[in-house]
């Protein structure tokens, strides 16, 4: 007995929505757009975050939703949609299934191999330009002391003597491109929860904002980041469309 949803079906026909790539590929550049705009209101949007002027239910909540952009938060959502919905099974390492999610031997491995690719490599590109740009983390920088926001670049806005790497390493977010591209691939499997996925991964982004960990345009570079690797894997046809296996 097979689980999956026949082939001609699609999901995102269904639903109205059009070519989840190229709308991920839209999204991606409007949110660059946004990043080098936000620039601008870094430094006075960092100083206000650091004074802790949110309302504590408010950053309760931001808090919460960042188990949907921390590593550990999401590979156990991922394995719960896995036990949840029939028509995931895990993906297969076998060659050449490990080359692209389009060689898994079902397609119900296939969908799942392209949600964990979707969902990961957002994050691996950030982690890339995080070893070539430095940036001081609002936490960690003297934000009275910078005349531009360029000054957060670099060790100059460095506060104090840090024995964390990871104070040096604010651009982009990592976290939020977690988010946007779990998002979007929750939503290309489930498309009628996407405004939900969307608003959580809002969340955990502005988390990563108030909690001075990272300036808005970190946030919205690392949010681009996260839509553009996952529009490299989420297939146009939608979770329904064909693999190279037989269905699972």
């Amino acid at each position: 007995m097979t689980h999956d949803v026949p082939k001609s079906f699609d999901w995102h026909r269904a639903s109205g929505q059009g070519s989840p790539r190229r709308s991920l590929t839209a999204l991606a550049a409007v949110l660059a757009c946004l990043g080098v705009a936000a620039l601008a209101i870094d430094l006075p949007v960092a100083s206000w975050c650091k004074t802790g002027k949110v309302p504590r239910e408010l950053l309760r909540l931001m808090n919460f939703s960042e188990v949907f952009a921390h590593t550990t938060g999401v590979v156990v959502l991922m394995l719960t949609a896995l036990a949840l919905d029939p028509g995931l099974r895990f993906p297969s390492f076998r060659w050449p299934a490990l080359r692209w999610p389009s060689f898994q031997p079902t397609l119900s491995q296939e969908r799942l191999a392209r949600m964990i690719c979707a969902t990961a490599t957002g994050g691996l590109l950030v982690d890339a330009i995080k070893l070539m740009v430095t940036r001081v983390r609002p936490r960690a920088a003297d934000l009275a002391s910078q005349a531009s926001v360029l000054g957060t670049f670099g060790d100059a806005a460095l506060r104090a003597v840090t024995s964390s790497r990871s104070d040096f390493h604010s651009f982009p977010s990592g976290h939020a491109a977690v988010a946007a591209g779990f998002a979007a691939a929750l939503a290309w499997r489930y498309p009628r929860g996407r405004w939900l996925f969307m608003a959580v991964a809002v969340s955990a982004a502005l988390q990563r904002i108030v909690t001075s960990a990272h300036y808005p345009s970190d946030v919205c570079f690392g949010a681009a980041l996260g839509l553009l690797g996952a529009s490299m894997f989420l297939a146009d046809s939608g979770p329904s469309g064909s693999g190279s296996g037989a269905a699972g």
